[in-house]
């Protein structure tokens, strides 16, 4: 697949980019993984969405320069924990640099996959990497969907206008 900037278009800059983004409101994400060594990674994504139905795929939005990017691009099978609103502390603390992200968390061992997940996400997809598609200066994680656990208190946590926010 080849993808190409469009011809002579002029396009906006960063920042006016990362403005207009805050206008569409996105599922704040913990995404999870183990490597090789089974040491635990993730990070917060709100850069998660549907690929296709058939079969079920679920797109990442992962950095390039993530401390994750390594694991995640390198790991069969991946996590997304979709946040509630008792997540605000964890989303920031997965945001973070420098710090030991599973430190004082509640992730549990997802039975039979040894990936961790929280028990009291508003959901978690249990997807097999199904590719990676390079795309600017990120990385399109593609996920098939394996199991899903659903049915965490509360209501999804979003985050919208540089801040969080939870529906109605």
């Amino acid at each position: 697949m080849t993808l190409s900037a469009p011809s002579p278009v002029s396009l906006v800059d960063a920042q006016q980019f990362r403005d207009a983004m805050t206008l569409i409101a996105g599922p704040i994400t913990i995404v999870t993984t183990i490597d090789r060594e089974g040491r635990r990674w993730g990070f917060t994504a709100s850069s998660v969405t549907s690929g296709s139905l058939s079969p079920p795929l679920v797109l990442v939005g992962l950095s390039r320069t993530s401390s994750c990017h390594e694991a995640l691009v390198s790991s069969s099978e991946f996590v997304i924990n979709v946040l509630g609103d008792q997540h605000r502390d964890l989303a920031l603390k997965f945001a973070a640099h420098g710090v030991d992200r599973f430190a004082d968390s509640d992730f549990a061992v997802w039975p039979g996959a040894r990936l961790p997940y929280l028990p009291d996400a508003h959901a978690s997809f249990r997807c097999v990497r199904w590719g990676t598609v390079p795309i600017g200066d990120h990385d399109l994680l593609v996920g098939a969907l394996a199991e899903i656990r659903s049915g965490g208190p509360g209501k999804a946590l979003l985050w919208y206008r540089r801040g969080f926010h939870t529906p109605g």
